[in-house]
């Protein structure tokens, strides 16, 4: 027959221990297994006051913020009802049944106040990858890096498309996103934008069309990966254009190399970092193989000679056109340009295969980029059967990318200005490697043998 529910509760005590009801397996066993914050609370010594009335743990802020992250919580009030209910989300971090749930307000307060003062977000980071390192994840031989486009949290109509003609008011009045902005311009000393669209509410983010369809305030988040296991072992925030991606590229690898004393034999990224400076940079100054494609635009679509035809002769500095004639560098424009190489005009006139070659112009030249030599390495690179296994790694950060915006949900910002970007970019990167680590180095309880009688 149908049973009934009593409602008596005849138990007065219970003995209860959340240890018990957390499940072997679950995720977040793996991640407390994996993170330690025993100095976290020495470098944040000096930001707090001797004296006064004790103040939230800021190791239950930090284990909270990345229990957040983790699992896709984005709203903090919301996290802190979620912590509230949660059996095994409490026993993360480390409260008992009857442990109040810290306010939601305190996360800005001290996001905005002593965490970042102390780059407390950076720490906890290199934190996590120095366990990754020391559980062997990362190998350090090769690099990959990328760039995601972030929406920033700015409604597309809260715009202007003249950042000079702006009238901010009183920059102690104005919000924080733009007081960071505009203190951001006073100390690059260049108080005159160029023309472009800004956010009124966001003035930092970058207003983009690049994924297509209709355009909308964004960031980039850059990411910096080891091909091991794909831990990321850098992020940077930066606008959303090559030029500024390249730069955040430029300063993990260089930020890795001084804090762990990493540097790779090889970098992978795609065309956009195939640039003539970028893969000077790496050639001639990191010793770093490029295994990334060639920005080039050389090439002509016309059907005439593009530079490839043309034969480079290190020795005496010319190129030598298909005909068998000389260009060399003009002398009249050595102080301007000493990397543009003509032809004779008397040998273009009379050549046959001038309509081949230049049959719009008087002679042909052709303009030879200072780091083609660089560029030269990483062609032979594109060659070899190392490029096209690097090519497959490379899939590893767009991996990463789309568990970063599907499964942590972070396709969208849910803070305002570029050092709340930094903070978030940094916190969903540390979540991100403590799930890898914790479902690669799973910790199995020992199965119990049977013994026979």
């Amino acid at each position: 027959m149908m049973g009934q529910q009593s409602g008596i509760q005849e138990q007065l005590f219970f003995c209860f221990s959340l240890e018990n009801h957390i499940p072997k397996d679950h995720l977040l066993r793996g991640i407390n297994h994996f993170l330690d914050l025993g100095d976290f609370r020495q470098q944040l010594a000096e930001y707090y006051s001797p004296i006064g009335r004790p103040s939230i743990a800021p190791e239950l802020m930090i284990r909270m913020l990345i229990l957040g992250y983790c699992f896709g919580i984005r709203s903090e009030r919301r996290l802190c009802e979620e912590v509230h209910v949660n059996l095994a989300y409490r026993w993360f971090c480390k409260l008992d049944l009857d442990d109040p749930v810290p306010d939601h307000s305190t996360f800005s307060k001290n996001r905005l106040g002593r965490f970042r003062d102390s780059q407390a977000f950076r720490l906890v980071f290199e934190t996590v990858l120095k366990r990754c390192m020391a559980e062997g994840l990362v190998r350090g031989e090769g690099f990959a890096t990328d760039a995601s486009i972030i929406k920033a949290d700015a409604q597309r109509q809260r715009r202007v498309e003249n950042g000079d003609d702006i009238d901010w008011g009183d920059p102690a009045q104005a919000e924080r996103p733009v007081r960071e902005y505009l203190a951001a311009l006073e100390e690059t000393n260049n108080p005159k934008e160029p023309t472009r669209t800004l956010s009124l509410t966001d003035p930092a983010a970058t207003w983009t069309a690049a994924p297509g369809g209709p355009a909308f305030f964004a960031y980039s988040t850059n990411y910096l990966i080891d091909l091991e296991a794909g831990i990321i072992l850098d992020v940077e925030a930066s606008a959303v254009n090559k030029a500024a991606e390249v730069e955040a590229t430029r300063t993990m690898i260089d930020r890795v190399e001084e804090t762990f004393g990493l540097k790779p034999e090889r970098l992978v990224g795609d065309t956009n970092y195939g640039s003539a400076a970028m893969l000077g940079w790496l050639v001639d100054e990191k010793d770093i193989a490029p295994h990334v494609p060639v920005f080039d635009k050389s090439e002509r679509t016309d059907g005439t000679f593009g530079r490839s035809d043309f034969t480079y002769e290190a020795d005496n500095n010319q190129y030598i056109c298909p005909a068998g004639k000389c260009l060399k560098p003009a002398w009249r424009s050595k102080q301007k340009n000493p990397y543009r190489y003509r032809a004779s005009q008397l040998d273009c006139q009379a050549c046959p295969l001038k309509s081949q070659c230049c049959p719009n112009m008087a002679n042909r030249q052709i303009d030879r980029s200072p780091h083609e030599s660089a560029r030269d390495v990483a062609r032979a690179i594109t060659k070899t059967d190392a490029y096209k296994q690097s090519r497959k790694e490379r899939k590893k950060v767009e991996m990463l990318f789309a568990h970063l915006k599907r499964i942590l949900k972070m396709d969208k910002l849910r803070l305002r200005g570029f050092s709340n970007a930094k903070d978030e970019f940094l916190l969903a990167a540390t979540a991100q490697n403590l799930r890898r680590m914790a479902k690669r180095l799973a910790i199995n309880e020992p199965v119990p043998q049977l013994i026979p009688a």
